[in-house]
């Protein structure tokens, strides 16, 4: 009882629109659910996998900094991986299932990072930025404006 049919129309909108949920501790956090509302609309069955992780990993990328202070930017960590952590400097993907992340280690070796998708685990960390007098760089902005003028 109390089921609802849904129209062929909608349920091909429903196919695609993301569909996700958080719940934090401390009230007024950047919520993923916010952010993805402004993913490009093209549905979730024409997107390769890659694609598909490359547009949800700027949203998780720009929600993060946007709980950074001025001294701090964004860096990858990869779980389950002895790859160490990147500031982030670069993303990209290439269809249809490997995400490239570019940038550099706590060394300021260059890095690039090619990661097939069904390998990835990545975990966001705030590392203090480079130069104390430059304004910290916001790669989730930039990735972001990217998906926008898709």
């Amino acid at each position: 009882m109390g089921d609802k049919i849904d129209t062929s129309a909608e349920m091909a909108e429903n196919a695609a629109m993301p569909r996700c949920h958080e719940v934090h501790s401390r009230p007024g956090q950047p919520c993923i659910e916010t952010a993805a509302r402004s993913l490009p609309k093209t549905p979730v069955d024409r997107k390769s996998p890659a694609q598909w992780a490359y547009e949800r990993l700027i949203l998780y990328i720009k929600n993060f900094e946007e709980t950074l202070d001025e001294a701090h930017e964004v860096a990858m960590g990869f779980a389950g991986s002895d790859a160490g952590t990147i500031r982030i400097e670069g993303m990209g993907y290439f269809d249809p299932d490997i995400v490239t992340f570019y940038g550099e280690d706590q060394m300021g070796t260059r890095t690039q990072l090619v990661q097939h998708v069904s390998q990835l685990s990545v975990m966001l960390r705030a590392l203090p930025k480079q130069v104390e007098e430059a304004p910290p760089t916001r790669i989730g902005f930039r990735l972001a404006q990217d998906l926008e003028e898709d």
